[in-house]
């Protein structure tokens, strides 16, 4: 649940950054893409310690991005309808493409705890949780929670973009 709030929060506030700041549709697809090709960046280096490839999860941002979008662009570039429909859909939709991907790959939980490497000093080694992959698995409260909390955060996204505007006007007076 930790893992999807904080996913979706961070997807919303940036993907209506760009979006209400560019006023382009398709920047907060643009805006998931660059965060997932950071993940793979991350992926990789874990690969290149050793760790297996399905150590480290990709987030599922562009299919939520999406959506976002298209309440953008759907709404003709409403901000209001962006904040309340785009925020309950990228939040509600985030857990449930997180948990598709989660199904696709080795428990990452199971796979850390498998890996611990001996040059670890031992106040460093990981205690083996008593968890698996779905073991009571609040995808529902996750849904629920992304739901609420990122139309609060995809209102930030949009008050940065104020904000950003009121820097800009506020330094343009020296020029």
């Amino acid at each position: 649940m930790i893992f999807t709030l904080s996913q979706s929060l961070m997807l919303a506030v940036g993907a209506a950054y760009y979006l209400t700041f560019t006023g382009v549709p398709g920047t907060a697809t643009y805006y998931a893409l660059i965060m997932t090709v950071y993940t793979w960046i991350a992926k990789g280096a874990w690969f290149s310690l050793g760790y297996p490839y399905s150590f480290i999860v990709v987030p599922m941002w562009i299919p939520s991005a999406m959506l976002m979008d298209l309440v953008y662009w759907a709404t003709k570039k409403n901000k209001h309808s962006l904040i309340l429909m785009g925020g309950v859909l990228c939040g509600m939709s985030m857990s449930m493409f997180n948990m598709i991907n989660l199904l696709t790959i080795d428990d990452p939980l199971e796979t850390a705890f498998k890996y611990p490497r001996t040059t670890l000093p031992p106040y460093m080694t990981p205690i083996e949780p008593q968890v698996g992959k779905f073991y009571d698995s609040p995808v529902a409260l996750g849904a629920g929670a992304g739901a609420v909390l990122t139309v609060t955060m995809t209102a930030l996204g949009c008050k940065l973009t104020t904000w950003t505007y009121r820097w800009m006007a506020a330094w343009s007076k020296w020029d």
